[in-house]
């Protein structure tokens, strides 16, 4: 008996040592350690460790400044980050668990030019760490405005893959099902849209609520050109669509876009082109809008360009948590021979 003790003893603390010793601190995530504490706090809130002083100079108010821009595509202000900072000295056990932290650190002895780097579960889980270094405060805030949307890129796509990888675990069966049999696509969708609404190539899925809805939409129609990923091809295809299957109360109401808030970009989703499409919709004739991303990527075995959108309709309430949390959907959509990837999380 005390033989078998023993033994299960020494199984004990060899597992307990390998677990340690597993611990995530490289640039890439690495595995995690099984007695790593669950990082606090909410999506999108962001601690800074600086030196006070340097916090209130150019340098400091430069990286705040970024960390403050709004959200773009958003019908009021809101910005990107809720913004915490703490002096090195104060960067006790408890803020180390903070999600997403952002470390500053000037020394001229040390760095000889500007750099960051990014590291992932270092003190929690899922937790992301940016360090930014430079020699002086002012080649500091030069760098720091230079890679603008680098920062704000690198969280929030952290942020969009957690919410991710919740879908994985978290989504509805049902949609994933009716995805699956009309347009052989994969997708991950909140199962809290328990409405939808078939229509040609077309479907809808929402909360159907008088505020907070949230919305998806998923559509096809045949690649035919270049010019299908443009502004204008797209907006025109997107309120053709709209038009037909997203009436209002009463005739001659209908979905459409704002074209003048709304944005194009390219994007690289699932490893293949897409066309991101931020901005505002509206309902002719009627005051209802709010905001909306879609993607357009071709799918090459059908020769279609498939179309995942989604919007949100809140009024009188901020609309960035709401719009983020469903854009994440975007991300797992999978067109026929595709495998599923996370979201490209690099600050090179």
């Amino acid at each position: 008996m005390k033989k078998n003790f023993f033994y299960l003893l020494l199984v004990f603390v060899t597992v307990l040592v390998s677990a340690c010793s597993g611990k995530s601190g490289n640039q890439t995530g690495g595995g995690k350690s099984i007695l790593m504490p669950p990082a606090s706090g909410r999506p999108y809130e962001l601690l800074v460790v600086i030196n006070q002083d340097m916090w209130e100079r150019p340098a400091g108010r430069a990286l705040y400044n970024v960390l403050d821009k709004d959200v773009p595509g958003l019908p009021q202000s809101e910005r990107s980050f809720r913004i915490m900072f703490t002096d090195p000295s104060n960067f006790d056990s408890t803020l180390k668990l903070v999600r997403n932290i952002i470390i500053v650190q000037v020394d001229e002895k040390r760095f000889t030019q500007p750099k960051m780097s990014a590291a992932k579960d270092v003190y929690a889980a899922p937790q992301a760490i940016l360090t930014i270094q430079a020699p002086t405060e002012a080649s500091l805030g030069g760098f720091i405005t230079e890679n603008t949307n680098k920062i704000i890129d690198y969280f929030t796509t952290q942020e969009m893959n957690r919410q991710m990888q919740v879908l994985e675990t978290n989504h509805s069966e049902f949609i994933s099902n009716k995805v699956k049999e009309m347009f052989d696509c994969d997708v991950w969708v909140s199962g809290e849209l328990s409405s939808f609404k078939e229509g040609e190539d077309f479907y809808w899925f929402g909360t159907n609520t008088a505020t907070r809805d949230r919305n998806f939409v998923i559509y096809s129609y045949p690649y035919t050109a270049y010019d299908t990923f443009t502004k204008e091809y797209f907006t025109h295809k997107r309120d053709s669509v709209m038009r037909v299957n997203i009436p209002g109360a009463r005739e001659g109401m209908y979905m459409e876009t704002d074209t003048l808030m709304t944005k194009v970009k390219g994007l690289n989703v699932q490893g293949q082109y897409a066309l991101e499409a931020r901005g505002l919709w509206r309902v002719k004739a009627d005051m209802m809008g709010g905001p909306f991303v879609s993607h357009a990527r071709v799918d090459t075995v059908n020769n279609r360009v498939v179309v995942a959108e989604v919007f949100v309709y809140s009024p009188d309430t901020r609309k960035r948590d709401l719009i983020r949390q469903m854009e994440a959907s975007l991300y797992t959509l999978r067109l026929p021979g595709e495998k599923a990837t996370q979201a490209n999380d690099s600050i090179k």
